[in-house]
């Protein structure tokens, strides 16, 4: 499908606002969708997202929830970091519902290698939120583990032309996609100019500075609240050996398999 259907241009002519919070001597942008006053969904996105990645989800949600949606450090309009760990990702995330005035009820949402740091953030602060759903997200069965290598670059890569910097824009990992619509509206907010062209918004160096720090295996075990997983039938990114996997570590978890879908 080509053509955008107009739910989707009522959810994003839905403009949130727009703030920011110092965590750890870092200002962290979030958007929020509505007052507080209801329960919270706060959502959290993957590797080398933004928080717009949910401007056409969020605002559908808004008349029944609080809808905040962050931009982790080193992604997005948040600022860069010399180092990165789940740790603190999982402070921003408690951050941003502080400074959202989320209730103490809120679910957390989150997709790829945000459910990660969710996931750090339910273990670390148990009394904060309510639950945590998982996108194609979380503990992997070792067989599926694939590490990360380090990566550096010199520089950033700048493009010349909005246009052009747009049309490089790729789903991560690759997949086919017929909501094009929603593909520009996400690579139109994944850049951003600087004195001599246009870049991605995401530092460049986020793998390589991004310190481990704990288990998430252990994370997983010690929640008590409420966790579900929904995952991709035909994800390149998780399995159902990995769901089956996070099953085994906590036995009330709600497991959905999504049919024919893929990572995003």
């Amino acid at each position: 499908m080509s053509e955008s259907p107009d739910w989707f241009w009522e959810a994003v002519d839905d403009k949130p606002s727009s703030d920011y919070i110092e965590v750890d001597e870092v200002d962290i942008h979030y958007l929020s969708w509505s007052k507080p006053g209801r329960k919270g969904l706060l959502f959290v996105h993957g590797h080398n997202a933004h928080a717009h990645w949910w401007d056409f989800i969020a605002p559908r949600y808004k008349a029944e929830f609080h809808t905040v949606a962050i931009d982790l450090s080193g992604m997005g309009d948040s600022d860069h970091r010399d180092e990165y760990s789940a740790d603190r990702y999982a402070l921003e995330i408690k951050a941003v519902a502080d400074a959202a005035n989320m209730s103490s009820d809120t679910i957390l949402v989150a997709h790829s290698f945000g459910g990660l740091m969710a996931l750090r953030a339910m273990a670390s602060f148990p009394e904060r939120f309510k639950a945590l759903i998982l996108l194609d997200s979380g503990v992997k069965h070792p067989d599926d583990e694939t590490p990360r290598e380090p990566e550096r670059w010199n520089k950033p890569k700048v493009y010349p032309d909005l246009e052009i910097a747009r049309s490089r824009f790729r789903l991560q990992p690759p997949q086919t996609c017929d909501n094009e619509y929603i593909v520009k509206h996400i690579a139109r907010h994944s850049i951003e100019h600087i004195d001599g062209g246009f870049v991605w918004k995401f530092d460049e160096e986020l793998n390589s500075r991004m310190q481990q720090s704990g288990d998430f295996a252990e994370d997983l075990a010690s929640i008590k609240k409420p966790v579900s997983l929904m995952y991709g039938e035909l994800s390149a990114s998780f399995s159902s050996k990995s769901a089956q996997h996070m099953a085994s570590i906590k036995n009330d978890l709600t497991v959905i398999e999504l049919k024919d879908a893929q990572h995003h």
